[in-house]
């Protein structure tokens, strides 16, 4: 097997690579539906092809076509490298430009599978948040990082590397856009098309950017944003405890899973729900969450005596949010604060699974009879919505978390309206973040120690906390919480 350097310095391989093996333990993003006409997939084809030399199209044309068919998307699965992936410390990229190595860093990050959601599919987080749309992607972008200078830049469009640019030491290393597209042909299903198609790549906000760092890159935002919900919702003093308050919500992906950990650095409890065993699982033997639990009275009974102990703990329900937010409707268990995380973006294609399903079975319906898995899933957000309703009208307290869950139970038909024609619900940005941090000039702090060394992060961490005291101390009063919030997250 060839070095990890010599397997970046190669790029796409001038002889077919053997397949490499598979880690069953791996999550596998669902199976998507394939809606192209034969004429596209001939097209799919050709696009997927470009990369290669014309004496291996007949070879990979069967693969690419069987993959196409049975996933819905081409992955070039022969072509994930052999060496493991993983963020290594920046010296050990084969590099011209230490900025190229850095992000090669990052790349590299965003799809460890310690990191990723669906590494094999190159998805890190959201279902669909993509860093590229093939492995043979991968390998051309990173060995045009490996080869250029700090005064080349390399254009990106959804995945594709268009080549390397003349430019300067001060222009950027790397510019990137995903997922364009025209608004007369920008629905879901033109989207759908188009990827499947191989000419766009939708990126998130940081996954396509290179700039995912997982939960830890929202934990400091939800930190706040519940620090803020406890001050605003539940009437507490700047300085008041979280000790005994509850904050339920869905999801332990790469988002959604900061929230458990968030939750307890603010002081609270956290009860989430997550339906893929798998991400339950990573989030908890990474640490974000505390405890896992598959039986509706345990967690609950486990709640109570955190509760009755004031202990800031995160609890995991492997399970349906509706089902959870039913319980504890049916057994007039007390709740603070209430959110979600669930992929509501991706509603009817991975990002929200109906109740009464379990995660495998969905993925199968969402496949085979995707008409039924969405009447389906807007069904249980109707319930989902009436749940909350129910526990609000006993004194929760509820916002949506920018996740479109307020717009999919509209769109589902539940009833949503407030007054004025808004939602019911407020926003965490409208009502929490935007006041609280956003209006004052402050936002999400985030930066990465590219030698890999726990030492050095340690540093960064010391200085970070050490320029924001050295602020708090000559701020103006109106500001001294948003100086000490963030203080309370980097300690």
């Amino acid at each position: 097997m060839k070095s990890f350097k010599e397997e970046i310095l190669e790029g796409i391989p001038a002889t077919i690579p053997s397949s490499p093996t598979q880690d069953p333990a791996i999550s596998r993003a669902p199976k998507r539906r394939l809606t192209l006409t034969r004429d596209e997939q001939r097209q799919a084809l050709r696009n997927a092809l470009r990369y290669f030399p014309v004496e291996q199209h007949e070879l990979l044309a069967d693969e690419f076509l069987y993959e196409l068919k049975t996933f819905g998307r081409i992955y070039m699965l022969r072509y994930r490298p052999q060496n493991p992936i993983y963020a290594r410390p920046i010296q050990d990229y084969p590099a011209r430009s230490t900025q190229a190595a850095a992000i090669m860093l990052m790349i590299q990050n965003n799809l460890d599978p310690a990191v990723a959601q669906h590494p094999y599919e190159l998805v890190t987080y959201g279902g669909n948040g993509s860093v590229f749309q093939n492995w043979a992607q991968y390998r051309l972008t990173m060995k045009y990082l490996a080869e250029m200078s700090d005064t080349q830049t390399l254009v990106m469009y959804s995945g594709h590397p268009l080549g390397l640019f003349p430019s300067s030491e001060d222009a950027p290393r790397v510019v990137v856009t995903n997922g364009m597209m025209i608004p007369n042909y920008s629905t879901v299903e033109d989207y759908e098309r188009f990827n499947a198609l191989g000419v766009t790549n939708y990126g998130q906000m940081t996954a396509g950017s290179y700039m995912y760092i997982g939960p830890q890159g929202i934990v400091h935002g939800t930190t706040i944003t519940i620090l803020g919900a406890a001050r605003k919702y539940l009437k507490l003093g700047p300085d008041a405890s979280l000790a005994g308050k509850v904050f339920v919500t869905s999801g332990l992906g790469g988002m959604s899973g900061a929230q458990p950990k968030a939750a307890v650095i603010a002081g609270a409890i956290c009860v989430v729900a997550e339906i893929n065993p798998d991400a339950a699982q990573k989030r908890h033997e990474q640490g974000w969450v505390d405890e896992l639990f598959t039986d509706l009275s345990a967690i609950t009974h486990r709640l109570e005596i955190a509760r009755a102990a004031g202990e800031a703990v995160s609890l995991a329900y492997v399970g349906n949010i509706v089902d959870l937010w039913q319980h504890f409707v049916e057994h007039d268990v007390h709740i603070d604060l209430g959110s979600d995380q669930t992929s509501l973006h991706l509603p009817y294609a991975g990002g929200y699974y109906p109740a009464g399903h379990s995660y495998a079975a969905a993925n199968r319906l969402m496949r085979e009879d995707p008409k039924k898995f969405k009447s389906l899933v807007q069904s249980s957000i109707c319930d989902h919505l009436d749940a909350i309703d129910k526990m609000c009208e006993r004194g929760m307290k509820f916002w949506d978390y920018g996740n479109a869950f307020l717009l999919e139970a509209q769109r589902a038909g539940a009833d949503i309206a407030g007054e004025r024609g808004r939602f019911r619900y407020p926003s965490y940005v409208e009502d929490i973040m935007g006041p609280e941090c956003f209006d004052y000039g402050f936002g999400p702090f985030r930066w990465v120690c590219a030698s890999g060394q726990e030492a050095d992060l340690r540093v960064t961490d010391e200085l970070a906390a050490g320029v924001l005291r050295r602020l708090r101390k000559d701020a103006p009063d109106e500001i001294q919480q948003q100086y000490s919030d963030n203080l309370k997250w980097i300690e």
